[in-house]
């Protein structure tokens, strides 16, 4: 070639899309295609293909297998003359490399390509079985699925079939290969074929009639006994047969596998039998099958055996399918099994899965599979195990809008159409996008991305997945809103009925009553009924992943009436991502913070920020606290006045800290050990007993303005108690507290213990009046005396107290003593006066630890009520708060004078101290403070979901079901979460019984 001609087919080449000019030109000088070297026909058809690189190294690869001049030049001819072999084989050729390595080993398999007729456009399984026919072995058989597949290729990658057709075209291969494949297996062993009915029940994509180039075909097994053939035998046989079946078709030779065959979706699993009988099947589906296994069962289509008993199975089984949604959490089942494949993906794959990614293949498939079971049970006409024929069928019942019905069409097909373009390459099972630029090019061209394929790849790529990720939840609500808001005219809506279908499967009790606030909430042409018609789909979706929707809902349209005019309040839930979610997830979740946030609804303003940090939902530290109340009572004209003030600040700040508390423990649903339960409760604690003691710093300042202007005439001091000294409030505690006072200089004594014991009184009063705002109950039962000593001691009488008439418990209570308000002075002087008591040096003689063990157990079978289970009681119960409290406290006083560590108030910083000081081994400490943690974590939920305090769990269902739902359980778990319970608080109570109760200890 000289060097002008070879600069001439150089440009040539590159104008065609080769990459690679020079090695082509060295194949057409080469003997098997020079004599198509300057057929301008060739480079265009060439040009055409996916790779034309990778057309012409095949086509060279196949003229040279060719086994004599003679076919050599038959190909070369036809090439010639016959367009529509010349389109079908380079289209091959340069979008499959596994094809082209299946035409150089068979060279004359080329001709199949050959006959274009109608008859030929659209074969089915008939077809494919005579093109297996002539198979006699596994080898054969092989070879003759390659060249049935070559066809199938052929016709997909010219576009005379779409992909519908190519998914359907490969089922119906796949049948005829089982077909087949079962033949072979029963010729090997016709003593097993004469003992049994076998029937082969095609699941997944090739039940659907979806199937890919390269996927695992998935069956189950169902066999009967042969006429007077014993049962047992013959189940023996159909397990041969049908294990011989998958061998023949998964195993690799010298050709290939054709691919695995997957019988893991039989009833359990890899663990039960490969076959079954039908009455077995039967039983088992009625018992013991998951939700999504009827899921599964939707694609179920009898394809190979005996075709009979195949039938029957189905229409056994189809009644049980159409009855799952009526399945209790039927919808979180199937969306949570959902989650749990996202979940698996390894992190480095996640934006380069195309079946199993957010915005994938498998969120199209389960949408529609979850309106299917929905709706099918009384619309015949979604009972399709193919995804395109239900998704159009789901849009002409009205129960898709036509506008979805379409994106999503266009989407599921792209992205199907990359798959089996990336399949077809290797003849590989895949779903990853490649990340080698040829492979991505050579995947745009495939699909017809040509001037730039790799970005018109990727931006037509990410275009259907993010159509996809917008739609699949919002399909289950969309067209509920447009039931009840009827802005579309002529549009195809869910009737009345749907809709109240739809609902009770996504976990409504009233569905008449969500209908109403939905029509409420998205009816008109006002700007706020857009915007709402705009959010309430995520909003049902988040509504419908809780225990309780309807309250949701409700809760929604309450927040929603009351703020739905205020420009921010819309503004905050379409703009700021975190807010809607957040405010979801909090209506949702229990009665005490939407009561919170419909006494005071301008707090939803906090839920902007929902990341833990010091605005939005982060909890505020106590000087914050104490800043903001004591300005409010400040401005106040008195007590009366200023203490609503401060109750309304505390009102706000306990909604911020459940608030807070819900979106951690609800935004994600984790297993309990993913989360950091321990720093959850600290969280709790710590924000809920500063907001207190802030709280009683501004009551005590109102109440002293205004009898005694800026002086007492005492000095005075609260200090905290119990739970409120550890900074381990919860939402529902009161707050248990001493009061000291001394004198100012000059003062009476009596003139002195008046005024503390007026300032008491009216601090209480004030806290307790009734209001909108959660009363503050002050405890003070912990005082010397208790209830008959007075409420108010000057320093001196608690003095003269201790030294004389102390008794082992109040030591024990005095380990949570802490300064809350008041006198710093004064406080510190009382904290000084109680050391010795609370940490006495040497530690408990042995009557003193007999003491406490006696209290203890006179305390849980005084207090522990009547019929309560006391494994569940998260207080008195074996292992629960008492039993580690009590446990901690016995270590303090007997250690405390000599480890510093163990002189603070708090349970768990006390439970680090005895494990670094060698008091308690890791192991042990561990338990307790999973215990303590478990019980502190349940006591919490059980007042944001009652809106009252408890001490046990709940016995309703769906309060029970909210409490798993905080502790990270999902729906349907209860169960699980209460063994858990009883689990952990078993192990804390052996620990306790050889630490606290241990003779001699």
């Amino acid at each position: 070639m000289t060097p002008g001609r070879r600069s001439s087919t150089f440009t040539r080449l590159l104008r065609h899309g080769f990459t690679a000019p020079s090695a082509a030109e060295r194949l057409l000088d080469s003997a098997e295609l020079s004599p198509l070297r300057d057929d301008p026909v060739l480079l265009e058809a060439l040009g055409a293909t996916a790779d034309p690189d990778l057309a012409l190294h095949g086509l060279a690869r196949l003229l040279e297998a060719q086994p004599d001049p003679t076919a050599h030049r038959e190909l070369l001819d036809t090439l010639t003359a016959a367009k529509p072999l010349r389109d079908r084989l380079l289209g091959v050729l340069g979008a499959s490399a596994a094809l082209a390595d299946h035409l150089a080993r068979h060279p004359s398999d080329w001709q199949v390509l050959v006959t274009y007729e109608p008859r030929d456009l659209h074969p089915g399984v008939e077809e494919f079985e005579r093109g297996l026919e002539a198979a006699t072995d596994p080898i054969s058989l092989r070879v003759a699925y390659r060249r049935c597949l070559l066809s199938i290729a052929a016709r997909d990658v010219c576009g005379t079939t779409d992909l519908a057709e190519t998914a359907a075209e490969l089922a119906d291969l796949a049948t005829a290969t089982l077909r087949a494949a079962l033949a072979l297996a029963g010729a090997a062993a016709p003593e097993d074929a004469a003992a049994c009915r076998l029937a082969v029940i095609a699941m997944g994509k090739c039940g659907g009639h979806e199937l890919n180039y390269v996927s695992d075909v998935d069956v189950i097994f169902v066999a009967e006994a042969a006429e007077g053939a014993d049962e047992g035998k013959a189940l023996k046989s159909a397990t041969r047969l049908a294990s011989h079946m998958m061998r023949i078709c998964s195993e690799t030779t010298i050709e290939g596998s054709i691919w695995p065959v997957d019988a893991n979706l039989r009833p359990e699993g890899r663990n039960g039998p490969l076959v079954r009988t039908l009455s077995s099947h039967l039983a088992y589906y009625q018992r013991w099958a998951k939700t999504w296994e009827f899921q599964a069962l939707l694609k179920a289509r009898p394809v190979a055996g005996d075709a009979t008993l195949g039938q029957a199975y189905v229409d056994a089984l189809e009644p049980l399918v159409w009855k799952a949604a009526e399945r209790e959490n039927f919808v979180a089942d199937v969306q949570k099994m959902r989650r749990r494949v996202v979940e698996n993906i390894p992190a480095a794959e996640v934006d380069r899965e195309l079946k199993l990614g957010p915005g994938g293949l498998r969120d199209v498939e389960f949408a529609v599979q979850l309106l299917q079971l929905v709706h099918g049970r009384t619309d015949l006409t979604l009972r399709s195990g193919t995804t395109l024929d239900a998704l159009q069928a789901l849009a002409a019942g009205g129960y898709v809008g036509r506008e979805d019905t379409a994106r999503l069409d266009e989407a599921y097909r792209f992205l199907r159409s990359m798959e089996h373009r990336i399949q077809l390459y290797r003849l590989r099972r895949t779903h990853l996008v490649p990340e080698a630029e040829p492979d991505l090019r050579r995947l745009g061209r495939s699909l017809g991305l040509r001037t730039d394929p790799v970005t018109e790849l990727h931006r037509e790529w990410k275009r259907h997945t993010g159509v996809v990720r917008r739609l699949h939840e919002k399909l289950f609500y969309r067209p509920l809103l447009d039931a009840v808001a009827q802005l579309a005219p002529g549009e195809a809506r869910l009737s009345a009925a749907a809709a109240r279908e739809r609902l009770v499967a996504l976990g409504y009790a009233d569905p008449a009553a969500a209908l109403r606030h939905l029509e409420a909430l998205a009816s008109g042409v006002t700007r706020k009924a857009a915007i709402q018609r705009t959010l309430l789909p995520v909003l049902l979706g988040w509504f419908a992943d809780s225990a309780d929707p309807d309250a949701g809902l409700l809760n929604f349209r309450k927040v929603s009436d009351a703020l739905g005019k205020t420009p921010w309040y819309l503004r905050l839930l379409r703009d700021e991502g975190a807010a809607a979610e957040n405010l979801a997830r909090v209506l949702s979740a229990g009665r005490l913070a939407p009561d919170l946030l419909m006494r005071a609804p301008e707090a939803v303003a906090l839920l902007g920020d929902g990341d833990g940090g010091s605005g939005g939902l982060g909890p505020r530290d106590r000087a914050q606290l104490e800043q903001e109340i004591l300005a409010a009572v400040g401005r106040a004209e008195n007590a009366e006045q200023g203490v609503p003030a401060a109750r309304g600040v505390r009102r706000r700040e306990l909604f911020r800290t459940a608030a807070g508390d819900i979106v951690s423990s609800y935004g994600t649903e984790t297993s309990p050990a993913e989360a950091d339960q321990g720093a959850l409760v600290d969280r709790v604690g710590a924000a809920v007993s500063d907001l207190t003691a802030a709280t009683l710093a501004g009551t005590l300042r109102a109440v002293v303005r205004d009898g005694w202007g800026d002086t007492l005439p005492t000095r005075f001091a609260i200090i905290g108690m119990g739970r409120f000294g550890g900074h381990e409030l919860s939402y529902g505690s009161d707050a248990d507290v001493l009061f000291v006072h001394e004198p100012q200089d000059g003062v009476d004594e009596q003139e002195a213990a008046a005024a503390a014991n007026k300032v008491v009184a009216e601090m209480r009063r004030l806290l307790q009046l009734p209001s909108a705002d959660p009363p503050l109950l002050i405890d003070a039962g912990l005082r010397p005396e208790g209830k008959s000593g007075p409420l108010v001691r000057t320093l001196k009488s608690y003095e003269a107290y201790y030294r004389r008439w102390s008794l082992v418990w109040e030591s024990q209570a005095l380990l949570r003593a802490e300064p809350v308000a008041g006198d710093e002075d004064l406080a510190r002087r009382f904290t000084e006066l109680i050391d010795p008591l609370r940490y006495p040096e040497h530690g408990l003689d042995d009557e003193a630890v007999r003491e406490i063990r006696r209290l203890k157990a006179r305390m849980e079978s005084e207090r522990l009520p009547r019929g309560a289970d006391p494994r569940l009681h998260t207080k008195l119960g074996p292992g629960g708060l008492s039993d580690v409290e009590w446990t901690v406290q016995l270590l303090q006083l007997r250690h405390g004078w000599r480890e510093p560590g163990l002189r603070t108030t708090r349970t768990r910083a006390a439970l680090a101290a005895a494990r670094e000081a060698g008091l308690l081994s890791a192991t042990d400490t561990a338990v307790l403070d999973e215990a303590w943690v478990l019980a502190s974590r349940v006591r919490n939920a059980v007042m944001l979901v009652r809106g009252r305090a408890g001490d046990t769990f709940p016995t309703e269902p769906r309060e029970l079901a909210a409490v798993g739902r905080y502790l990270g359980y999902g729906a349907g778990h209860a169960g699980d979460m209460l063994d858990a319970y009883r689990r952990t608080t078993r192990r804390a109570r052996t620990v306790v019984q050889e630490l606290f109760y241990a003779a001699g200890t």
